[in-house]
C-alpha cells in the first residue's frame, strides 16, 4: 500500500495556511453597533451581549455585534441615532416618544389587561413580550409605519415583570391609599393613582430612590428589580403586590433600515433569531430579578410584604375595563388614531393566548425558542423591512 507523503515544509505551511484563512473570515466579517442606554452589567447589557453571541452563532460567523451600553447612544438619543446610523441597531424605549410611536404605545400601554387574564406574576412580562413581538410583527402595519418612518425596522420586543406598589408606609387598603404621592412611570399607572382617589408625581427613575427616602413621595409604582436596580430596597418598608399590575412592554429592538436593506436573507434571518434572544434574556431577566428581590425583600425584618385588599383588586379591574375605552377615545383625539378599539380588540387574544403559550417556561433559552418557533421564524425576510 502505497500513502501519499506531504513534504515538511507543506506540513508546517498547512496550519499558517488554515489560521491565515479563518483571520481572513473573522476579519471579512460584518460588525454591527448595538447600542442600549442600560448600564453595563444590567439586565439590558446582558441581553446586549446575548444578542451579539446569538448574531455570530446564527449567521455562522458572517455577522457580528459590538454592544455599546450606556455609552454610544442614551435612551433618550437611541431613536435618532439608530435613524442617522450612529448605530446600526439598538433598544428603543417607545414610551419616551409619544408622537413618533403612538399605535406602538397603544399596543404598550394596555399591559394591565393581564390582571384581566389571570396571568401569573411570574409570567406576565415573558407573555406580554411575545404578545407585542405577534402583535407588531403580524397586525399592526401602523407601527411598523412608525419606524419606517423613523428609517428604522422593529425587530423584537421586551416586557418587564409586574408593577406593584413600592411604599415608605403600609398601603394596603382603598382607605391607606387614598391621598397619597405616588411616583408613576407611565401614563397607564398615572390614569390608575387618579382614579384611586391618590396623586400621580413624575420623577426620573434615577431620583426615586431619593424621593422615596425624603418623603416627597410615599410609594413608587414599579417593578420588583428596581429595588436593586434603583436600590430602593434601602429606603422602602412596605410592599403591596396586586395592585395595580401591568407591565412596562414599550420596549423595540430595531435595526437602521439602511442597514436591514443591505443584507441578505440569511443575515436578516439570522438578525431575527438573535434578536428573539434578545427579547427573551431581557423579559426572563426582569422575570428572575424579580423573583430573587421578592425573597430578599421577604427575608428583611424591616421590609413588610402585604397583599392588595380585594376592594382595591376590584376596583383596579374595573378601572381597567373603563380605562380600554377612555384610551381609545383618547389616542383617536390626540394622535388621529381612529381604530384605535379594532387595535384594541386585536390585541387582546394574542395576548389570551401568550399567557398560555409561557406557562412552564423554565429558562430564558426555553422563551427564546418559545419566540423563535412561535413569531420571528415565521416573518417573510424577503419582504419585511422592504
Amino acid at each position: 500500500m502505497r500513502y501519499l507523503t506531504i513534504p515538511r515544509l507543506t506540513r508546517l505551511a498547512l496550519p499558517l495556511a488554515i489560521a491565515g484563512t479563518l483571520m481572513a473570515t473573522a476579519a471579512d466579517a460584518r460588525s454591527i453597533r448595538y447600542a442600549t442606554g442600560y448600564a453595563a452589567q444590567s439586565i439590558g447589557a446582558v441581553a446586549g451581549d446575548a444578542f451579539a453571541e446569538a448574531l455570530d452563532e446564527y449567521s455562522g460567523g458572517e455577522l457580528t455585534a459590538k454592544v455599546y451600553p450606556q455609552s454610544l447612544l442614551s435612551f433618550s438619543e437611541t431613536p435618532s441615532g439608530v435613524r442617522d446610523g450612529l448605530a446600526d441597531s439598538g433598544l428603543v424605549l417607545t414610551p419616551y416618544f409619544p408622537a413618533e410611536f403612538p399605535s406602538t404605545n397603544l399596543a404598550a400601554e394596555i399591559s394591565m389587561l393581564l390582571e384581566l387574564t389571570g396571568a401569573p406574576a411570574e409570567t406576565a412580562g415573558l407573555a406580554y413580550a411575545g404578545a407585542m413581538s405577534e402583535y407588531l410583527f403580524n397586525h399592526c402595519p401602523e407601527c411598523t409605519d412608525e419606524f419606517d418612518a423613523q428609517n428604522q425596522v422593529f425587530i423584537g420586543g421586551g416586557g418587564t415583570s409586574p408593577y406593584f406598589l413600592l411604599c415608605n408606609k403600609p398601603v394596603r387598603t382603598m382607605e391607606e391609599l387614598q391621598g397619597k404621592r405616588m411616583r408613576i412611570g407611565g401614563a397607564q399607572w398615572s390614569r390608575w393613582v387618579e382614579s384611586m382617589g391618590a396623586s400621580p408625581v413624575s420623577v426620573p427613575q434615577h431620583e426615586t430612590y431619593e424621593a422615596l427616602s425624603q418623603g416627597v413621595v410615599d410609594c413608587s409604582v414599579h417593578s420588583a428589580p428596581e429595588l436593586t436596580i434603583v436600590k430602593l430596597m434601602e429606603v422602602v418598608s412596605d410592599l403591596t403586590t396586586g395592585a395595580p399590575g401591568g407591565v412596562f412592554a414599550g420596549v423595540a429592538n430595531t435595526v437602521n433600515k439602511d442597514t436591514w436593506s443591505s443584507l441578505g436573507a440569511d443575515e436578516r434571518r439570522a438578525v431575527l433569531h438573535a434578536s428573539a434572544v434578545l427579547s427573551a434574556e431581557l423579559s426572563w431577566g426582569y422575570a428572575e430579578a424579580a423573583q430573587k428581590n421578592m425573597k430578599t425583600a421577604d427575608d428583611l425584618d424591616r421590609i413588610e410584604i402585604h397583599e392588595a385588599s380585594d376592594d382595591m383588586k376590584a376596583r383596579t379591574r374595573e378601572f381597567i375595563q373603563q380605562d380600554l375605552d377612555a384610551m381609545a377615545a383618547t389616542y383617536a383625539d390626540k394622535y388621529d388614531i381612529s381604530n384605535a378599539s379594532e387595535m384594541i380588540g386585536t390585541f387582546k387574544p394574542i395576548l389570551e393566548k401568550w399567557v398560555s403559550l409561557v406557562d412552564g417556561v423554565d429558562s430564558g433559552e426555553a422563551l427564546a425558542d418559545l419566540y423563535w418557533e412561535e413569531v420571528f421564524s415565521k416573518v417573510d425576510v424577503t419582504r419585511y423591512g422592504q
